[in-house]
């Protein structure tokens, strides 16, 4: 079956999309204890594009939903040590919000195993980030961590 060929600004969208289920998976793997093909599986049948207490959820990239959650899994230890190096001594990644902890792991995911430019991963998910703190100063601390682990991860780029 041959599926219509995407606007740029859907596959955005979609993109985006998919960049946050990847947070709110991770974060409730943390939480609940599911591994990972249980968690995609859920997010599979119950948010892409489903009608959710009477909001209707964006479709996602589904292929980037997985491989974010995968790699993010896979590569956890290495984007963690990233992102504690990234962070003031005081403040361990262990410490640290754990939506904001899944928010690193789903970018480190995407700078360590993607070929997404590393700007376009610290914009994106500094929107999240102002998703999930519309008021705070988070969006601001999670532009910096990301950049530093961006640039130990593809140093080239910068």
């Amino acid at each position: 079956m041959k599926t219509p060929k995407s606007s740029s600004a859907e596959t955005r969208q979609m993109r985006a999309a998919a960049r946050l289920y990847a947070v709110q998976a991770l974060f409730q793997m943390e939480r609940s204890g599911q591994i990972t093909d249980q968690v995609v599986q859920e997010f599979l049948d119950h948010r892409f594009g489903e009608t959710y207490e009477g909001e209707e959820m964006a479709d996602g990239d589904i292929t980037l939903f997985r491989k974010l959650v995968e790699d993010a899994v896979s590569y956890q230890a290495r984007i963690d040590q990233m992102t504690d190096r990234a962070l003031v001594e005081k403040w361990p990644i262990a410490r640290i919000d754990p939506t904001l902890r899944a928010l690193f792991r789903a970018a480190g995911a995407e700078l360590v195993a993607d070929g997404t430019p590393p700007k376009v991963v610290i914009t994106e998910f500094v929107d999240i980030a102002r998703a999930f703190f519309p008021s705070g100063k988070e969006p601001k601390f999670v532009n910096a961590v990301l950049d530093h682990m961006a640039r130990e991860a593809k140093p080239e780029a910068f």
